[in-house]
């Protein structure tokens, strides 16, 4: 109940917010030097999400001094039914693929967020099915593409509730981050305003992933 409740709120997190914060563009520049690439998290509002997508594009625009910043929203349902992550994951990979034919010397910063990161670790082969909002992988980056990935930032990843974490090549490039108390990402966890918290580290996480790039 917890989590549902969690994910509700998403929908209204943003709402008397949404006018005092201009949102980055969604759509990718020509063969910019990064792009970010977001998945939201469940109902959550805002051009790439109002709690993590839009404050770390903004920040990392303010941290990567002289390289040149796109953005990408991945195009999925962030709802709870079954295949919405699977749908994201399928997406994100599609569209890195694409932009880094493109684009051979693009760089990319994956973000996700709650739902989110679960379209994120599947996309970087960690299965997120079994944890809430999870499914299983049904698409991976392909290993040539791996040095293009900057650094991962996940925010209330789901999967950590099940004792999981990202391992393997993209462990040290990945910032892994849950609020104590989320229930969505800490086993147990019962402080809902903690899922709703992670604006407060978009500057954490852009520093992280500047440093990367």
């Amino acid at each position: 109940m917890r989590i549902r409740m969690c994910l509700a709120a998403l929908s209204l997190a943003g709402g008397a917010g949404l006018t005092t914060l201009a949102a980055p563009p969604a759509m990718a520049a020509a063969c910019s030097d990064v792009e970010v690439v977001a998945a939201r998290g469940t109902f959550e509002p805002g051009t790439l999400g109002f709690i993590v997508g839009d404050p770390v594009y903004s920040a990392l625009q303010k941290k990567a001094v002289g390289k040149s910043i796109s953005s990408y929203k991945v195009n999925y349902p962030a709802d709870l039914s079954p295949t919405s992550a699977a749908q994201g994951n399928l997406d994100l990979v599609n569209h890195v693929k694409s932009q880094a034919a493109a684009c051979p010397g693009q760089k990319f910063v994956l973000v996700g967020y709650s739902q989110g990161a679960n379209v994120v670790d599947n996309s970087i082969g960690i299965s997120s099915a079994g944890a809430v909002v999870g499914s299983p992988i049904v698409a991976t980056l392909p290993a040539a593409l791996e040095p293009k990935v900057a650094a991962v930032l996940l925010f209330g990843n789901p999967i950590r509730a099940l004792g999981k974490s990202v391992t393997g090549t993209y462990q040290s490039r990945t910032l892994d981050l849950c609020a104590q108390g989320d229930p969505v990402c800490e086993n147990g966890g019962g402080d809902v305003g903690a899922h709703l918290s992670y604006r407060d580290d978009a500057e954490e996480a852009a520093t992280f992933a500047a440093g990367r790039l």
